[in-house]
């Protein structure tokens, strides 16, 4: 089963988030389910980096006070503002293959992680001189902006500025 970052986002959107070892679980009943084989694993650890590179999955770190959404203490892979969230064929069911209850999370730290993520992302492709990564992000900061309480103003006009250099 190769998942793409949609499908990616809407396997953790059925619980508000996983941490990475629940997702790669999920996939894997996804895909005994599907037709009797596995998870390459390597394609996996692939499609998840470029999906949180793309935006389509963000990373949750909880506040300490926020059990609710904690698993274990782990940061939790959650649908992303690029995201189309699709869930595969085989994977309706996995809510009631894993034991893992729907996570509630704090959308407003979400939304400032996820923008800390855009300016992290937006130094290195202005100091890389990465063009395209750079009008990506720009898109990416509208994006996040329609998807979380933020705003990205800032971070847009220092991208729009290096592109102009």
């Amino acid at each position: 089963m190769d998942a793409t970052a949609d499908e990616l986002a809407g396997v953790v959107d059925l619980f508000g988030g996983l941490t990475r070892a629940e997702l790669e679980r999920a996939l894997a009943e996804a895909a005994y389910r599907a037709d009797g084989q596995s998870v390459d694993d390597g394609a996996l650890e692939a499609a998840i980096d470029e999906a949180l590179e793309s935006f389509a999955l963000v990373r949750y770190d909880p506040a300490e006070e926020d059990v609710a959404s904690m698993a274990d203490g782990e940061a939790l892979l959650v649908a992303g503002p690029t995201a189309f969230p699709t869930v595969p064929a085989d994977a309706e069911d996995v809510p009631h293959i894993l034991d893992v209850e729907r996570r509630r999370l704090d959308r407003d730290l979400l939304g400032e992680r996820t923008r800390e993520r855009v300016r992290e992302a937006a130094d290195e492709a202005i100091e890389a001189e990465e063009t395209e990564r750079i009008r990506a992000l720009i898109d990416v900061s509208y994006d996040v902006e329609s998807w979380a309480p933020v705003d990205l103003t800032d971070e847009r006009t220092r991208l729009e500025d290096a592109l102009n250099e």
